[in-house]
């Protein structure tokens, strides 16, 4: 059983209804999405269970005045929190979804939301037999870039990357875009600093922290 990590980009179709509600809100940003799927094979209705950070009362009022929100909960505190909600089936994860249903693919969850506002992706771990997941990838809707990110066989346990905050992850995405672990490297701690609005001394102290728990947790899913 193989596995593939990718990172999804696409322009000028929604993934769903939340990237229209939420996606040009600043005080709002969806982190994963924990669960997506069909309310039934004969519905025209799906679910989705988000990962929201911001502000939770915007993010309830704009539900509310949505006309294809069809039921929603909102719960969590301070600036983190879990959305519920039931939308008319639409936009790309309809295609999304169908491919994934066709070539017998598993999603390990959450899919995570990668990359700024002007680069975003959809980070996803398909599951499956290294055929399944090639013809997967070859039937994705045009316009759709992909990125592999890992590839292996699939064995359950410590997943390095789940022991980063959001944060650290975002900044750990960067700086492998910049060719930061490249040989010889390909950007520094100031070049990063910038893009990031940081001291390059707290990106240091940042990537520090980073590379120990991956290193930790890497170790552990070895023994």
């Amino acid at each position: 059983m193989r596995y593939a990590t990718v990172t999804l980009r696409w322009r000028g179709r929604r993934l769903t209804p939340t990237d229209e509600l939420f996606g040009h809100d600043a005080a709002i940003a969806v982190e994963s999405i924990r669960y997506v799927n069909p309310v039934s094979d004969d519905d025209d209705r799906y679910v989705e269970l988000l990962e929201v950070r911001g502000d939770l009362e915007k993010v309830r009022a704009l539900l509310a005045e949505s006309s294809t929100a069809l039921e929603f909960a909102v719960t969590g505190s301070d600036d983190r929190g879990v959305v519920y909600v039931q939308w008319r089936r639409a936009d790309l994860v309809d295609d999304l979804l169908s491919i994934l249903r066709e070539h017998e693919i598993v999603v390990d969850w959450p899919m995570r939301f990668v990359g700024t506002d002007g680069d975003r992706g959809l980070e996803i771990t398909a599951i499956g037999t290294s055929r399944a997941i090639q013809r997967a990838a070859a039937d994705l809707p045009e316009g759709i870039r992909v990125e592999l990110e890992r590839l292996g066989e699939y064995e359950p346990g410590v997943d390095p990357g789940a022991t980063l905050t959001e944060r650290q992850r975002e900044l750990f995405a960067v700086a492998v875009r910049e060719g930061y672990y490249q040989v010889p490297r390909e950007t520094t701690h100031r070049d990063l600093a910038e893009i990031l609005d940081l001291a390059p001394s707290t990106v240091g102290e940042h990537l520090q922290r980073i590379e120990a728990k991956l290193a930790t947790a890497y170790a552990t899913s070895m023994r």
